[in-house]
């Protein structure tokens, strides 16, 4: 059910970030003039479609509803740079191409943003090393002891803890910190005793007789406790979420440049017919896969677990998204906006008609190799799923 759960989440919370971005190229085409006619919410095959005769877009737009609902998309008239009819995308200039473009970036950066700051202003979860703050006006929020592992076999589990239980008082005393509870378990070791702790937001109690050795260094609960970091700001909001995206912007292109090396490295590593060269190939291969999460990954296990976690894990995880959404098309990879700007620059350069069979030919190229991407990242997030 926490899986149904998460995937339905995750899928709004996609749809909701995609059409954002979309928008943000449809509003300034349309300021420019380029005509647009078709707003889509998923990808078709369409299920519901109504032509609005007025709107923010312009007259006449077909407003869709798509049934894959993973996003969504906006088709302009004359989409290709040969097009150079009244209303036609390619007949706007270099310039005002670059703003369209880029306005898909920008849009989901700001989103990052936004969403940041409204977790600061509630507690924004310390998730990264030297993550910003102003000092001045930082106020820790303490989060109850949480069970991140619960060994099989053992008392806790025996009593009925699960992962994600959160533990509130043990033995009648005040759990505050993950060293309290292991104090406390070691203070009373071979008593049984009740255990207050809460799941999905309920209180509940149980009953537990605790280990009286401790030989294998699984504790005598058997848990494996933690405690989240939350922040809260005030004034200092809109400066913290500025400056976290631009922090998570840097490590975003860092992993990629990490992710691209390994790959790269660890092909080229397995043309040796050295053994340990061929171990480290391997090592650099699974690194890269590691550090990848695609569809079945982000809907299964990632969107799942935020959920658990609670609303601000889930509005982080969305300006996560919606940052790698900004950067991602901010590159020059055939098929996206970064990709569609390089090569219009490039044949400016090269003083080179752009045509239609040309363009089609570079990004439906680009567009298949996305895809092939999406299915081999698709087939190792199968793994991660069974593991």
């Amino acid at each position: 059910m926490n899986i149904l759960l998460g995937v339905i989440v995750g899928i709004i919370v996609l749809t909701i970030l995609v059409v954002a971005h979309e928008l943000g190229h449809a509003l300034v085409a349309r300021r420019y003039g380029t005509v647009v006619e078709e707003f889509g919410i998923g990808f078709p095959p369409k299920a519901w479609g109504k032509k609005l005769k007025k709107s923010i877009l312009g007259k006449d737009v077909l407003l869709s509803i798509n049934w894959l609902p993973l996003g969504g998309f906006v088709k302009m008239q004359g989409e290709h740079d040969d097009d150079t009819g009244k209303g036609d995308y390619g007949a706007m200039t270099f310039w005002q191409k670059t703003q369209v473009l880029l306005a898909g970036v920008v849009v989901n950066w700001l989103l990052a943003v936004v969403l940041i700051t409204i977790l600061a202003l509630v507690g924004i979860p310390k998730i990264m090393p030297n993550q910003f703050s102003v000092p001045s006006d930082t106020y820790e929020v303490n989060q109850p002891v949480e069970l991140v592992g619960v060994t099989k076999g053992l008392p806790a589990a025996k009593a009925g803890l699960k992962d994600g239980d959160q533990i509130i008082t043990f033995a009648g005393r005040a759990v505050k910190t993950p060293d309290d509870l292991a104090k406390l378990t070691a203070d009373n070791k071979g008593k049984s005793v009740t255990v207050e702790y809460k799941r999905d937001g309920k209180m509940n109690d149980a009953h537990i007789t605790l280990r009286s050795e401790n030989g294998d260094k699984k504790g005598f609960l058997g848990v494996e406790p933690a405690q989240r970091e939350v922040v809260r700001a005030t004034w200092s909001a809109p400066i913290v979420g500025v400056c976290t995206t631009a922090q998570f912007t840097w490590l975003t292109l860092q992993g990629l440049g990490q992710l691209v090396g390994n790959t790269v490295s660890g092909l080229v590593m397995k043309l040796s017919p050295d053994h340990d060269t061929q171990k480290q190939a391997s090592a650099n291969l699974a690194a890269a896969g590691n550090s990848v999460a695609g569809p079945l990954a982000i809907f299964g296990i990632i969107f799942p677990a935020a959920d658990k976690m609670g609303p601000s894990y889930v509005i982080m995880i969305a300006a996560v998204i919606s940052l790698t959404l900004a950067v991602m098309n901010a590159l020059p990879i055939p098929a996206l906006d970064g990709g569609r700007w390089f090569v219009t620059a490039l044949y400016r350069v090269l003083k080179k008609p752009l045509t239609k069979d040309i363009e089609e030919r570079i990004h439906g190229t680009g567009f298949i190799v996305l895809m092939l991407l999406v299915i081999v990242i698709s087939i190792a997030d199968i793994g991660k799923l069974n593991s």
